[in-house]
């Protein structure tokens, strides 16, 4: 087997980022020889090319395609470019020729190179994933030089039903012929034909779904129709093997043979019991009948209460509830949500035996090992907020465009990213926002059609003035300033003028009627490029003129980031300028645009206040305080009120169902209702919030949160957020400066102190913090009590210096005091960690050649590691996802089929990490831990421990290489130890072994790189260490519906080419 290279370990992220920070203000580029020198007046260091794997500083360069562009000057010079500036120019140009009825000049561009927000690793819609189309053919056999035999040589897969296919050739095919795939993991696979990829079988699962199977065919079914019920049922195939067990499960079911004289001698069973089966004509003659068993005593035994099916009233609830949480619902949820939701008790049997809910839900098991963790999910066909309506939304569309013209224009449709880049035009309400489009298909094709119209006009026979137009007649207008061709719809009539409607711009106009020239017919064919969203959340106070007064000064006529909440006719959508350091929110700054000032809490530098609650202390030392105040009484007797209303209500409307970023809302803390806002989403399930009137982050499932009632929405959201962020004089407030025991001991001394009073003696408002000496008492007179100096004093405070885990700058030489054991900030209430620091920030110091950690002889064995991860025999396919790619000889793939639990799991971790109190930890070499990067806890095995706090891990799951803080690592507790590792290095087969060009790997990177695609395993080089196992597999790209694409295939071809042209 050909050797495989790992790649280099370093903080490529933080290099292409400070790249783009040297090229982007020089828009005629910067010289390669000066690039270096640039790069160090930034960053103080040098680009870190060879610790990149990269030869020369040019090879780097040269594999960052989306960073920078190469090109050479007309003195031969080779100049660097940041890549997007083409980008920018057509954005500019887009929105320059954006015409507007508003003659302010032209509109501001804000960052035309959207960056994109980060979001769940896996996706946002945990569901288990139905399995990818198989190929058809094999590729051409021999390319590479490596292959001996292809594809076909003999290997056997399972049979399949139903493979038939307009493109069969005469090659032989590999096995499987499942469904088509969908194009990306983050979007809920599309229904039709699944079929289940050879990634292993789980009786337990299966077992429990024909449970539930046989309680709605209590009389027995045909065994030929159980994998078409199976399949109808959970959107997935009937493995094969469950079909050779069945006789063996006597406990579920018993399998009879009946004779069936009326079938024709030739009929053979579509389903046999078994693939290997041969079927004789006596087994012709008869098809075994599958029935519960007839003996009680050989099943599961039932509580002796159990009924044998729910209420409809019991069941029309429970699906009120499943609807509300289209994602999947935790079955331990349903008991407090149904006491909260309808004020009475879920029955009991109803979680004792899950198969009574088969009629509205079906049931996954994620967790193999833990048959009591089950996850509920509505039944597609019921569920109508599970998937979008494509075609009901296409017809909606489609009458709308027929309403406006006797010609079809054919509807717009909803691009397929989840983050488009839109042009904001205007808004006359929250609920009515006009805007564009950008990119292909959308702003490019227009600007094309607009050209071809400025030329297709010039000439004077095409030139016809519409005669009688006529309201809702579509025309072709002459702009009045500049020689432009615009599609317009007649909206009015007059004598000489008409008012007309730009179709692509978003706006109207009176021209006179010369302006009105007919449309041809070629100009049909683009969809009307100007159309509608609404803004979330703010639909109660979509005619403020607070609110839209804060839009027209944050949003119109800028290029913003656009979430896509609801795929609907009008989508809802959440609005971000990325053009700053940090994404602001616009749904969330027009909301605080309600704010009444006067509720805010009084602050003036040398005054002194009283009756002080500290509700948090943060790991950096900073703390949130509660003072009293007009706005704090007003907050809690609205509270109460809506306590009270809570139980008084029975409704399933104030479950939150579909959650976003900046979403205000209710969750309980310390058992009591409170403000909340959503911070970050972890996939459809789990999420952060902040309590905006404590300054508590937690992570919670969003079941445990609620909707505002309307009668309480206005003055809850009138009300500024009652915590203030403080920090105290003179202590320094850095990532580093406060070491864990100081932070502790701040926590004990205020936490809990009922008369806590402050001192103001800075107002710091570009940080929104104010400096204060704090008492823990009313002897705030004598600054010698305050904490500031009682912690000045103390030994935990002289200790800081040894702790210098910057964000910004290295340490100027190694201390002889290392953090063996450093954690963050400590937990109170279920609050989270806070992130101390940007991660790519605090990388930056340890960026240097040679630094290396302790190197262990050999791993201690105190770690144990979850079962291997099983794989399909060598010439079978495999359903996979590439979650990284470096060149054909190292990328790292995932089992598609179990993605969701993976998904599940990463949830199950956040909230159990971020409410769990951080203890010290020794971290070793060759461990695995828990780790923190940014905002999701990965499975992690150390790599190597830095001098400087700091270690380097790699992500077991997805194959990433990191740099981390030692304080992120925890230990892997048990029940995430359950799940087979999910990353798997793998090498690509029929490609000779060789040293990949860096385009060679762009080429292989753009075409596998977070894509889920096929893989059929070639072999696998087994290890001691499940990390360190290897395969090699043949990657077929299955998503065209006319051709399928091996990648071996690709990746010789170009060889070839290179070296042809060499």
């Amino acid at each position: 087997m050909p050797p495989f290279r790992e790649p280099k370990m370093t903080d490529a992220e933080l290099v292409k980022k400070m790249l783009r920070a040297v090229l982007q203000p020089s828009k005629s580029g910067v010289p390669l020889s000066r690039l270096q020198a640039q790069y160090k007046e930034v960053t103080g260091e040098l680009i870190p090319f060879k610790q990149m794997g990269h030869p020369t500083l040019d090879a780097l360069l040269q594999s960052m395609p989306h960073v920078v562009q190469l090109e050479r000057s007309r003195g031969g010079e080779v100049l660097c470019f940041a890549t997007g500036v083409g980008e920018m120019a057509h954005v500019a140009k887009l929105v320059a020729r954006q015409r507007t009825a508003k003659k302010t000049g032209r509109p501001q561009l804000v960052n035309c190179q959207m960056r994109v927000k980060p979001v769940a690793p896996l996706m946002l819609n945990a569901k288990p994933r139905t399995s990818l189309r198989q190929p058809d053919h094999q590729g051409r056999l021999g390319r590479g030089g490596s292959r001996q035999g292809g594809h076909g040589d003999g290997r056997q897969g399972y049979v399949r039903d139903n493979q038939s296919d307009s493109r069969n050739t005469a090659q032989d095919k590999p096995p499987n012929t499942p469904t088509r795939k969908t194009t990306n993991p983050n979007e809920s696979t599309p229904l039709g034909k699944p079929k289940a990829s050879n990634t292993g079988y789980n009786p337990q699962l299966v077992q429990s779904r024909l449970k539930e199977v046989l309680n709605k065919h209590s009389h027995g079914f045909w065994v030929s129709k159980l994998p078409q019920l199976y399949r109808e049922l959970y959107k997935q195939e009937l493995p094969n093997e469950a079909l050779k067990d069945l006789e063996q499960w006597t406990h579920l079911c018993t399998v009879s043979y009946c004779l069936k004289p009326d079938f024709p001698s030739s009929h053979d069973l579509s389903h046999p019991c078994s693939p290997s089966t041969v079927i004789t004509p006596k087994q012709e003659m008869q098809s075994p009948v599958l029935h519960k068993p007839h003996k009680p005593k050989t099943a599961i035994p039932s509580p002796p209460d159990s009924p044998s099916s729910l209420s409809p009233e019991l069941k029309h609830k429970l699906g009120e509830l499943l609807l509300k949480y289209s994602s999947g619902l935790w079955a331990h949820a349903l008991p407090k949500l149904y006491q909260d939701t309808y004020k009475a008790k879920l029955p009991e049997h109803v979680l004792e035996n899950l198969s009574l809910l088969s009629d509205i839900c079906t049931v996954d098991y994620p967790m193999p090992d833990n048959p009591k963790r089950a996850i509920l999910y509505m039944r597609a066909g019921e569920d109508e907020n599970c998937n979008p309506a494509p075609f009901r939304d296409l017809q909606a569309r489609a009458e709308a465009g027929k309403r406006l013209s006797s010609q079809l224009v054919p509807p717009l449709l909803i691009p397929s990213e989840e983050y488009p880049s839109v042009l904001v035009v205007e808004a006359a309400s929250t609920d009515s926002v006009i805007l564009r489009y950008i990119g292909e298909g959308y702003s490019k094709a227009q600007e094309k059609m607009e050209d071809e119209m400025r030329e297709f006009y010039r000439q004077d026979n095409t030139r016809h003035v519409l005669s009688s137009p006529a309201a809702g007649q579509l025309a072709a207008v002459h702009a009045e300033e500049e020689e432009e061709i615009l599609r317009a719809q007649v909206c009015e009539v007059m004598t000489d003028k008409s008012k007309v409607y730009y179709v692509d711009h978003g706006f109207s106009e009176i021209i006179s009627k010369s302006k009105l020239l007919e449309l041809h017919e070629r100009f049909f064919k683009l969809p009307f490029q100007a159309t509608k969203c609404k803004l979330a959340g703010l639909g109660p106070f979509c005619q403020e003129a607070a609110v839209l007064k804060m839009f027209e000064s944050m949003a119109s006529g800028k290029i913003m980031l656009a979430e896509l909440v609801q795929r609907e006719e009008i989508p809802v959508v959440v609005l971000y300028d990325t053009s700053q350091d940090d994404d602001v929110n616009i749904n969330a700054a027009c909301m605080k645009a309600l704010h009444d000032k006067s509720l805010e809490s009084p602050l003036q530098v040398n005054s002194v206040y009283m009756n002080v609650s500290v509700t948090s202390v943060r790991s950096d030392g900073t703390f949130y305080c509660q003072l009293p105040s007009r706005g704090l009484a007003k907050l809690n007797e609205i509270l109460e009120k809506t306590d009270s209303y809570f139980h008084t209500q029975v409704t399933s409307e104030l479950l939150v169902s579909r959650p976003f970023c900046g979403k205000n809302c209710l969750a309980r803390y310390k058992g009591k209702w409170s403000r909340v806002a959503i911070t970050n989403l972890h996939g459809s399930r789990v999420l952060d919030i902040l309590f905006v009137d404590l300054g508590v982050q937690a992570s919670v499932e969003v079941f445990e949160l609620r909707e505002i009632p309307s009668s309480f929405l206005r003055d809850l959201l009138t009300i500024p957020p009652q915590a203030v962020k403080c920090c105290l004089a003179d202590l320094a407030v850095n990532v580093g400066s406060w070491t864990p025991d100081a932070v502790q001991w701040l926590r004990d001394t205020v936490l809990h102190c009922t008369d806590c009073s402050i001192k103001v003696a800075q107002l710091d408002e570009g940080k929104s913090m104010v400096h204060v000496s704090l008492f823990t008492s009313n002897s705030f007179h004598d600054s010698g009590h305050s904490v500031n100096q009682q912690l000045i004093e103390s030994d935990l405070w002289k200790h800081q210096a040894d702790v210098y885990l910057s964000s910004g700058h290295s340490p100027s030489k190694n201390s002889a005091s290392t953090l063996s054991a450093p954690t963050q900030s400590q937990n109170i209430t279920g609050s989270p960690a806070r992130n101390g620091g940007r991660i790519s920030q605090a990388k930056r110091s340890n960026l240097h050649p040679g630094t290396k950690g302790p190197q262990p002889d050999t791993p201690k064995a105190i770690f144990q590691v979850p079962p291997l991860l099983e794989l399909p025999p060598a010439g079978h396919n495999m359903d996979i996802y590439v979650s990284l790619a470096c060149h054909p000889g190292h990328f790292v793939i995932q089992p598609w089929q179990d993605m969701y639990k993976l998904v599940v799991l990463m949830g199950e971790m956040i909230l159990y990490y971020n409410k769990t109190e951080e203890k010290p930890i020794t971290v070793e070499k060759n461990q695995v831990y828990a780790a923190k990067v940014e905002n999701n806890w990965h499975r992690v095995l150390v790599k190597g421990i830095l001098t400087n706090g700091f270690v380097s891990i790699y992500e077991l799951d997805y194959g990433r290489h990191e740099l981390v803080s030692s304080t992120r690592l925890r230990p892997l507790i048990q029940e995430f130890r359950q799940l087979p590792f999910q990353g798997i290095t793998a090498q690509l087969a029929g490609v000779k072994p060789r040293q990949w060009t860096e385009e060679a790997s762009i080429v292989f990177r753009n075409h596998v790189e977070k894509k889920p695609l096929v893989a059929q395993l070639e072999s696998v080089q087994e290890a001691f260490h499940p990390w360190d196992r290897k395969v090699t597999v043949y990657l077929v790209d299955t998503s065209q519906e006319e051709k399928d694409i091996w990648v071996h295939d690709l990746m010789a071809e170009f060889a070839e080419e290179l070296t042809k042209s060499a």
